[in-house]
Formats: C-alpha cells, structure tokens, sequence
C-alpha cells in the first residue's frame, strides 16, 4: 500500500517541547509527545530509493511543523556510494577549472526529502521519491545533523529537485504556507 502523509498522533500531557516559538521544525526524536499514527509506517531505518530504484540512503528522522501537526521532511542519511559519487564530481570539476557552488564539508551526510515527494510501500519498507533522479541527489546540498538547517536550505533543496517549478508558488514564504503545496502532500 502505498502512502503520501504520515500523520501524527499527539499527547498534549507536556509542554516541555513547546518552549521555543521561533523554531519551526523539529526531528520527530526531540519531540517526546508526538508520534507516528498507529494506523501509518513509521518509515525511519527503512531504505529510500529514487525513481530507477538506486539506493539513496536510510531514513534516519522525521521532521515535524509542530504548528501544522503533521510530517513535513523525511531525514535522509545518504548511502555511501552517494557520498563518494558527489565528492568524485567536485574534484573533477575542480581538477577541469569548473568549481561548483558548493562543497560539502565532513559529516554533511543528510538529505531533506519532502514527504508529499515520496510514496511508501509498507510491504517491502522502501520509500520510492518516484520524481527525482539519482544525480539530483548527488548534486543537492546535505546538512550536518549537528547544525539545523534553515529556510534557505530549504528553498535550495526545492530548486533542485525541481527547476522547473514557478517560482512564485510560496517558496519567499517565512510563515507555514511555505508546506502548503504538493511538495509537502497538499494537492
């Protein structure tokens, strides 16, 4: 069966997550009175492929828009075999004079997938992003779990997986309307 949401029950006997109301996402392991709905897969540990069935890491964590109560990102702990392509690419580009935008620095391993990008197959416990390639991975800038990301990163992540998208369909938003498109689930 395949699945786009991953609701969230919550248990509103603490407080103690809500102190910080500047902060607008939060991995699903931070957050002690939010879980996954007993009705849906809680996805972390299962493997993530893209649309040719390439492995492209391990679901490690969920982010969470507490304001919305629902799943937003999945947190993605890229596969090696990615990792090594993408540093391959830098050097060559960097050995042929062409320097790319970024360089990925030690332990920047992690990737944000939107969660209406992907669909869920409880029986085999893969996660497909059926719409994005193996080398638009490659190319998307990672995070270090030891930092938070910002709205730029999430905007630069957005552009790569689709160029084509208008740009004018939220992504200067600074308020939650940013997650209300089909990136996110909303159709």
């Amino acid at each position: 069966m395949l699945l786009q949401l991953i609701p969230l029950e919550i248990n509103y006997k603490s407080n103690k997550n809500m102190e910080n109301k500047d902060r607008n996402l939060y991995r699903l392991d931070e957050l002690s009175d939010y879980k996954v709905a007993s009705d849906y897969s809680d996805v972390r540990g299962w493997k993530i492929v893209d649309a040719d069935n390439r492995t492209i890491g391990t679901i490690d964590n969920l982010w969470v828009n507490k304001d919305m109560q629902r799943v937003v990102y999945l947190d993605v702990k890229a596969d090696k075999t990615l990792i090594e392509d993408s540093q391959r690419e830098v050097h060559e580009n960097i050995a042929d004079g062409n320097e790319k935008e970024f360089m990925y620095r030690d332990g920047d391993s992690h990737l944000i997938i939107p969660i209406g990008s992907v669909n869920i197959n409880k029986d085999t416990k893969t996660v497909m992003a059926s719409g994005i390639g193996y080398d638009t991975f490659r190319r998307t800038g990672r995070f270090n779990t030891q930092q938070r990301f910002d709205r730029n990163y999430e905007r630069e992540v957005l552009r790569s997986y689709y160029p084509d998208n208008d740009p004018s369909l939220g992504y200067d938003s600074d308020d939650d309307t940013f997650y209300s498109r089909k990136e996110f689930g909303d159709r």
